[in-house]
């Protein structure tokens, strides 16, 4: 119990010290499907949009990655479930169905983010 509560304590503050550091040095990693292929993939914008959730940014956020951006109260309570909880994670409970559905709508959100009719999935700058 403790080891989980430590090693996501650390991933956390590694997070948090990556999006502090690199805003502050405006130094990000670049996805590397989006370099290569010019191609925004479904995680494309996660980066920014954890900088704006920090400035409580909101609608800002949900226009850098909306599906991530909706699925995150969701995967927060997992993992906080997890580390809590010393019975066996929800997530392992959850029918394989539901997870070939979540990836499907992943990869759909994905592909669609590039054409140019749903251009708004996009990360996108609200001024």
């Amino acid at each position: 119990m403790k080891k989980k509560v430590i090693i996501a304590l650390i991933l956390f503050l590694l997070l948090i010290g990556y999006l502090i550091l690199g805003n502050y040095f405006h130094i990000y990693i670049d996805c590397p499907i989006k370099k290569i292929t010019g191609w925004y993939c479904p995680g494309c914008g996660i980066t920014r949009m954890l900088l704006s959730l920090l400035k409580l940014d909101f609608y800002q956020a949900f226009r850098y990655n909306s599906l991530l951006f909706i699925s995150l109260p969701i995967i927060l309570f997992f993992l906080i479930e997890s580390i809590i909880t010393k019975k066996e994670p929800l997530y392992n409970k959850i029918p394989t169905k539901v997870w070939v559905l979540v990836i499907v709508i992943f990869l759909v959100y994905g592909i669609l983010r590039n054409i140019p009719f749903f251009d708004f999935l996009a990360p996108t700058v609200i001024k």
